[in-house]
């Protein structure tokens, strides 16, 4: 017998959304960016904006979200997405206009973009994954990498004092005039991924508010990157990062 004649509609408790195409996510096991393409078709679903909404995603592991979510996209150059979103939002004031960003990406070669377009206050929602490494290209170490961590750049563990310090570019943007909500948050367990779900939902209500705009850090593992389990990187996560990039809100007007 089916499983959908199994189930009956009463003792339905989780269904996968409709925005979610039928391809299987190849992001590595484990990996953050799954788990928050599927909140982000579940906050698109429920505000019945599937038509309505625009993602902007450039180069490294965001860029794969084009595949696993059923709404328009509009690929950028490296670092560019904020640029890109400006334009679509100023032309079509009307649409949800987001920024789906890795670390490397928005606060490396993107960091300009990123601090022009928030200090405009451009009402578009900016999603920005950080899990202190390149993840794609190969782990090397990035703006946000912590002190000690190691990865293929740095071997032996980053060295502040010849890298210089993590980039913490989320406290930048939430002291711009033109941001209007700055959030960290994780997808490390259950309370956590429902305050995430509930952070995007606030970004895309402020984004046709005429607020200014909103950014959504979500503090990630890269287990392969970092070369753990699963289990083993969000541990490294909550004992190692969460104290450089602590949860919570850091900007809410």
């Amino acid at each position: 017998m089916a499983i959908q004649n199994i189930i009956k509609p009463e003792n339905l408790v989780y269904t996968k959304s409709k925005i979610l195409t039928d391809i299987p996510m190849h992001y590595c096991p484990g990996c953050s960016h799954g788990v928050v393409n599927k909140l982000m078709a579940e906050v698109i679903e429920e505000m019945g904006i599937q038509e309505d909404v625009i993602g902007v995603a450039p180069v490294g592991c965001a860029v794969f979200i084009y595949k696993f979510l059923d709404i328009d996209f509009q690929q950028a150059a490296h670092g560019r997405a904020p640029a890109v979103a400006t334009a679509i939002k100023r032309l079509m004031p009307n649409k949800y206009v987001f920024t789906y960003q890795g670390d490397g990406d928005l606060a490396a070669i993107g960091t300009a973009e990123t601090i022009h377009a928030c200090n405009r206050g451009e009402n578009i929602l900016i999603i920005y994954i950080n899990n202190g490494i390149y993840g794609m290209t190969g782990g090397q170490m990035a703006p946000t990498t912590i002190d000690g961590m190691k990865t293929a750049t740095c071997p032996y563990g980053r060295n502040n004092e010849v890298n210089g310090y993590p980039l913490n570019i989320t406290n930048l943007l939430a002291i711009l005039e033109g941001t209007c909500y700055v959030t960290r948050q994780s997808v490390h367990n259950a309370g956590s991924v429902r305050k995430t779900k509930q952070a995007i939902l606030k970004g895309f209500k402020n984004s046709m508010l005429g607020k200014g705009t909103s950014v959504i850090e979500v503090v990630s593992t890269c287990n392969s990157g970092w070369k753990m389990t699963p289990e083993q990187a969000n541990n490294w996560m909550v004992e190692n990062m969460f104290p450089v990039y602590p949860m919570g809100d850091l900007k809410d007007l």
